[in-house]
């Protein structure tokens, strides 16, 4: 395996190298891509662009720029720079150099330039059906979710069911961050949750996912729930795009209901079974977070 270096990006050419990589994903569509005198202007301005070399070439990026939790037009919003946040967007590994711990790295690496400016909070937003993305946020980071987002990007009906969002808020100086860090991640297994009872609130069938769900009702005394998505929901998307229109429909109504009612994402667990991997967000009460 080649070595992969971490590095600022501050130049016109590096900046045409992360145009052209956002390409590779997003396509060649300008409106879906992120300008080189935009990138130049966040990164002079305090934001950053960090990118992930193999050799001379651009195999991954991410990319942060300052923001505040709070509304310009609320009436404490004075006080917008005691709230200030890193807002983290774009984080994209070419393919075949997933699996890596490039994504790992890079956010690694952000973190770094939050402790360095003083900022605590990372924030950003994940697809909730990309188990891949899930694992790295909540598993790997110690990040947690207490927001669900319907249509967060406010797209026009026909893509509105795949900009559903969960926000993720990354404490980098907190406890769990802070081991995440330094190589302790969470050993929570599927078979630990499922000799806990820890209950599933959801099922998953080769059609899709179960249609009946548990009653949420019943869940006022649990503690933790764990809520199961495909392990490869692009594997419908591009081949049985109704199964993954069903998924995003249910995940839509089951993780929104969850987190209104007090749940907070904040661990991700998997597992073989047979042939199968299972994937599940581990659901905790937002008062026994700690």
């Amino acid at each position: 395996m080649s070595n992969i270096a971490i590095k600022r990006l501050l130049t016109a050419q590096e900046f045409n190298q992360a145009v052209e990589l956002q390409k590779v994903y997003w396509g060649n569509d300008a409106s879906n891509l992120v300008p080189r005198h935009v990138l130049h202007t966040i990164c002079h301005h305090g934001g950053h662009l960090l990118g992930a070399y193999d050799g001379p070439q651009l195999v991954g990026f991410v990319m942060g720029f300052f923001g505040t939790a709070l509304d310009p037009e609320a009436p404490n919003a004075d006080r917008a720079a005691s709230n200030l946040l890193i807002m983290s967007k774009r984080m994209l590994v070419l393919r075949q150099y997933r699996g890596r711990n490039i994504g790992f790295k890079l956010k690694m690496a952000q973190r770094d330039i939050a402790l360095k400016q003083g900022i605590d909070l990372v924030t950003w937003t994940v697809d909730p059906l990309l188990a891949a993305n899930a694992h790295l946020n909540f598993r790997k980071l110690g990040a947690i979710s207490s927001q669900f987002a319907v249509n967060y990007f406010n797209y026009l009906d026909s893509e509105s069911l795949y900009a559903d969002r969960l926000i993720v808020h990354w404490r980098v100086k907190g406890k769990r961050a802070r081991a995440c860090a330094s190589g302790c991640t969470s050993r929570r297994t599927l078979e630990q949750c499922l000799d806990a009872r820890i209950p599933i609130v959801n099922a998953i069938k080769e059609s899709g996912p179960a249609v009946a769900l548990r009653d949420l009702s019943k869940l006022s005394d649990t503690d933790s729930v764990l809520v199961e998505i495909p392990s490869d929901i692009r594997h419908f998307d591009e081949h049985i795009p109704q199964v993954a229109r069903r998924w995003r429909l249910h995940i839509r109504e089951l993780m929104g209901r969850l987190i209104e009612s007090g749940y907070v994402v904040y661990d991700f667990v998997s597992a073989v079974k047979g042939r199968q991997r299972r994937t599940l967000y581990f659901l905790g009460r937002r008062e026994n977070l700690g």
